[in-house]
């Protein structure tokens, strides 16, 4: 993928962009720029690394919508969890505090996980999502 980093930010020449792994975002005031960067980042995605762009995934929006982007809807000021995020990590919660309870698994194992949910809790605000788990799980 460094080849497409070096396309955006060098050929096409854009200013605020981010990626990980194949994830990426690109900021703008223009929406008309935006939608003008598309047809070359497909056709070089296509033609250099033998990738598409998702047609589900791709979305020009307002910055106060929220870019929804690694599970999180970041916001200019602020990153909430992205709803579907959250579900994922309260059924996966659900089901090692079962396994736990059934003895399917230690209790070091039990303490990793939480601690791995609650670390990418920590990059958003989600102080309320924190102390439901706290009610739910720990106490």
């Amino acid at each position: 993928m460094n080849e497409f980093d070096q396309f955006v930010k060098h050929t096409l020449k854009v200013k605020h962009y981010v990626r990980y792994t194949d994830d990426f975002v690109i900021v703008s005031h223009d929406r008309k720029y935006l939608e003008g960067l598309v047809p070359p980042i497909s056709k070089f995605l296509e033609k250099n690394l033998a990738l598409s762009l998702h047609p589900n995934k791709l979305s020009i929006r307002s910055l106060y919508q929220g870019i929804d982007f690694l599970g999180y809807v970041v916001f200019s000021k602020h990153r909430l969890l992205r709803t579907k995020t959250k579900r994922r990590i309260l059924k996966k919660v659900e089901i090692k505090m079962r396994d736990y309870n059934e003895g399917k698994i230690s209790h070091t194992n039990l303490e990793q996980s939480l601690q791995s949910y609650r670390g990418v809790l920590s990059h958003a605000n989600t102080h309320k999502i924190e102390e439901d788990l706290k009610k739910q799980f720990w106490f």
